[in-house]
């Protein structure tokens, strides 16, 4: 069993922070090029990869598939990928060969019987190992004949229905998708089209329907843009900070990725974005009154960044849109409410409404913050070290599941991280 290593994060002198820091690609976009560049018989190329572990592995995974089968089952490992999991499910189901296709235990606990009965409603040959409704999964891939609709909740995880969407135009009669009840992370879907787009792949979304009929890959080379979800905790640190001015290169402010929301919302907790010659510039500028509830719905991923920092800034600030929050990596729900505790802070829940209550707060000289194997938790947490003299991150080394640079480039911007 490897050790977890923990780490004490501090930030001494002035709290202004200047710098430039280069991101790496969006996991969001690698992920789903990578599939769509599999299933595209060599037609689609994939440039600037991020290298977060998720889409190591994933990238590891697919290049081992091109192998020959050494045995009557393939055993497919994702770990903790929770993207991996999901997209696979549907990508193997389409290879004539027998998988087995596993995580990590915590992967093991997070469900994906919606993505699975969508699937085998298509035809798919797809058994649990184990308990129902969660991985490890059994699958006997090869779709042949499949029915030309499936219909599947919108409301749980998006990657369900992406994953859907990716197979599509591979499938003997396309896929016409219906979308049940509400939509969760809009903007991840409309990533997977566009992408889907640049790959030649068309598509038709009308009403709740999308449909993409069977067609050929064209001729691509997707080039994948840096990760606004890293670039999140660099607006938690300028709205925390007393001066700050940070540019990330190479970001675009129109971008296919939905967590590029965060140059809105973070506008009245200090922090205004404009474009340099480079990519983003953050700025520090004057809070601004918030009214009524914060929805997270488009962007959920962004919600422990925007929820600590809000807690830090001290504003009894209300959120909606975080349903999904509960089956990701950790409870990450619960995680928050355990850990902003620890600074006095409450987040309480009423009808799906989470309110923040700061009457408590206050900043200790030292705080320990526990990540429960969520690399989000980690990040999240650290730039609290602008607050309290020393901030400790257990199993800091989580956030390579999607931004492996994170503590150099703390460093780079006159952070302290010390491993224990």
């Amino acid at each position: 069993m490897v050790k977890k290593q923990n780490a004490v994060v501090s930030f001494t002198g002035l709290k202004d922070i200047h710098t430039t820091i280069h991101l790496t690609g969006s996991k969001s976009e690698s992920n789903r090029a990578l599939i769509i560049a599999a299933l595209s018989k060599g037609m689609v190329m994939v440039k600037n990869l991020s290298d977060a572990a998720d889409t190591v592995i994933l990238n590891r995974i697919l290049i081992g598939l091109t192998t020959a089968a050494l045995e009557e089952r393939r055993t497919v490992d994702v770990g903790h990928a929770g993207t991996a999991m999901r997209f696979l499910t549907a990508f193997l189901s389409t290879i004539p060969e027998k998988f087995k296709l596993t995580g990590s235990g915590r992967m093991q606990e997070r469900p994906i019987g919606i993505l699975v009965d969508a699937l085998k409603s298509l035809g798919a040959d797809i058994s649990y190992e184990k308990n129902e409704g969660y991985p490890p999964l059994l699958i006997n891939g090869g779709l042949q004949d499949t029915p030309s609709e499936v219909s599947i909740r919108g409301n749980v995880s998006s990657q369900y229905l992406s994953a859907l969407l990716i197979i599509a135009p591979t499938l003997p009669s396309g896929l016409s998708l219906h979308i049940l009840g509400g939509l969760t992370s809009r903007p991840y879907l409309e990533m997977t089209l566009n992408m889907l787009a640049s790959a030649g792949i068309r598509h038709s979304w009308e009403g709740d329907t999308i449909h993409i009929a069977q067609q050929v890959h064209q001729e691509a080379i997707l080039v994948v843009e840096p990760d606004w979800s890293a670039a999140s905790y660099w607006y938690s640190i300028a709205a925390l900070a007393v001066q700050a001015d940070i540019i990330l290169p190479n970001l675009r402010e129109e971008s296919l990725q939905g967590d590029s929301a965060i140059q809105q919302i973070m506008i009245p907790l200090g922090v205004s974005s404009s474009r340099s010659k480079d990519g983003i510039q953050l700025i520090s500028a004057a809070e601004q009154p918030i009214i009524g509830v914060m929805n997270l719905k488009d962007c959920p991923d962004l919600a422990q960044t925007i929820i600590v920092c809000a807690a830090a800034k001290g504003l009894n600030l209300s959120f909606t849109g975080l349903e999904t929050l509960k089956i990701k990596e950790t409870n990450r729900i619960l995680a928050l409410q355990t850990e902003l505790a620890k600074i006095g802070v409450t987040l309480n829940e009423d009808n799906e409404v989470y309110t923040l209550n700061c009457e408590g707060l206050n900043f200790p000289e030292k705080i320990s913050i526990a990540t429960y194997d969520d690399h989000r938790m980690a990040m999240a947490f650290a730039p609290l070290s602008l607050l309290i003299k020393e901030v400790e991150i257990e199993d800091y080394q989580v956030v390579e599941k999607s931004y492996p640079d994170f503590w150099k480039d703390l460093q780079q911007a006159g952070f302290t991280v010390q491993e224990l």
